[in-house]
């Protein structure tokens, strides 16, 4: 399939909407998202977007300490191995549905290091990476 790569904001936003329609319905992990901790949406997306957006393409926008929200989500419900599995399973699959490129491999790579560092950091043992 000749997809295009991830090149402006409204990509990343556009991918962030699809990924977050599966995570929702995801018996794995939904349940954080929309029992545990539920998500004002429109409060969410933009600042995911941000923070992916920082990342991968380099607009310093999302200002925010991202390690900070999961560590109190952490302690109402421990986060394990097969979520961020989950997690990593539907960003991946949903990067590719839409896009193809260096800057979606590039996502690719630094979501699956954020999930083992934040799986690391929480304490959980035999990380994903």
């Amino acid at each position: 399939m000749n997809q295009q790569d991830i090149q402006i904001r409204q990509d990343i936003e556009t991918f962030i909407r699809r990924f977050y329609e599966k995570v929702v319905k995801d018996e794995t992990i939904g349940k954080v998202f929309t029992e545990i901790v539920p998500l004002d949406w429109d409060h969410h997306i933009p600042l995911i977007t941000d923070f992916w957006e920082t990342i991968l393409l380099d607009h310093p926008v999302y200002k925010k300490n991202a390690m900070e929200v999961h560590y109190a989500i952490n302690r109402i419900f421990p986060l394990k191995k097969e979520h961020f599995e989950a997690w990593l399973k539907l960003f991946n699959e949903t990067l590719d549905e839409l896009y193809e490129g260096p800057v979606t491999d590039l996502a690719k790579k630094r979501a699956a290091g954020i999930a083992g560092l934040m799986q690391h950091k929480m304490n959980n043992d035999n990380p994903i990476i």
